[in-house]
């Protein structure tokens, strides 16, 4: 049984983790909200935004309760590589970081990508571009200092691994156990009953969610999501579970209310607190998912 995490009287925001996100690029600044603020809409106590410098003024704005840390940029106004130093010092303040997020396929970006994740000693969920930096050199995450959970979907899980995405897609439960085997991951590898993997062969196969939810950003809420259990002290294959089920309940909810045509990645940023208390509500009847 998999539960929400309980929340203490005598309590503050330190003990409900730190999130730390590195996302977003120009044009890409709404996938780096939408994944902050689903961290927060999940219970966590503290979230920080590490952006491009000259996207932090978009992001403060866009942004009330999620802090954000300018860091150094590239020409094309997207992460650099001297982002390193400031992202480790800062990650050891924080009990989970997100990768990947809008953050562009910039070399440079993509270099720092993959320096953060040999060298960061928090749990790393990755996702979009995160994970197309480490194409062609997915060696890389057998030498992750700390735990990776990774969120593909059949597009980009296809890209790095070369295997055709209708084969993915048939095959999504094999796929994903192989991949989180081979290299010691949690995958989440998303879609129609979105697939849970972690190394040792378990599996979850999700039963929430809805065709509304293929829209851009769906996913970055996802990101957050789990990110946001991790840090709470969930480990990564039930933090994954929790926040793939709670981010299709979201989405049902969402659909219910807007319709799946019309619905959009902020309305299931609407219906977590919704899906949130459904589901606290059922465990409270002795339900698990």
């Amino acid at each position: 049984m998999i539960r929400l995490p309980k929340r203490k009287a005598n309590t503050n925001k330190g003990d409900y983790g730190h999130i730390l996100v590195i996302a977003g690029a120009p044009g890409f600044t709404g996938a780096a909200a939408l994944c902050s603020q689903a961290a927060l809409l999940c219970g966590s106590g503290l979230v920080t935004l590490g952006i491009a410098k000259g996207l932090n003024i978009v992001l403060a704005r866009k942004l009330t309760e999620v802090m954000t840390k300018p860091l150094p940029e590239t020409a094309d106004g997207t992460l650099a590589t001297g982002a390193f130093v400031p992202i480790m010092e800062f990650s050891r303040k924080t009990d989970c970081v997100a990768i990947g997020p809008g953050l562009s396929r910039n070399v440079s970006t993509e270099a720092l990508v993959k320096k953060l994740l040999i060298s960061l000693e928090r749990p790393v969920v990755l996702d979009a571009d995160g994970i197309n930096a480490i194409e062609g050199d997915l060696g890389i995450l057998k030498h992750a200092k700390a735990f990776v959970t990774i969120t593909p979907h059949p597009g980009e899980m296809s890209r790095i691994t070369g295997i055709r995405t209708e084969e993915i897609s048939r095959n999504k439960e094999k796929v994903a156990k192989s991949f989180a085997n081979k290299y010691n991951v949690v995958c989440v590898l998303k879609g129609h009953r979105t697939i849970v993997a972690r190394p040792d062969g378990k599996v979850f196969v999700n039963t929430t969610g809805n065709p509304g939810m293929a829209k851009g950003g769906t996913g970055d809420v996802l990101t957050g999501m789990i990110a946001s259990f991790i840090g709470q002290g969930i480990m990564p294959f039930e933090a994954a579970t929790l926040g793939v089920y709670l981010h299709g309940l979201a989405g049902d909810l969402a659909a219910n209310e807007k319709g799946e045509v019309s619905m959009l990645a902020s309305d299931l940023l609407d219906k977590i607190p919704e899906a949130v208390k459904a589901l606290a509500s059922r465990q409270g009847a002795a339900h698990s998912i």
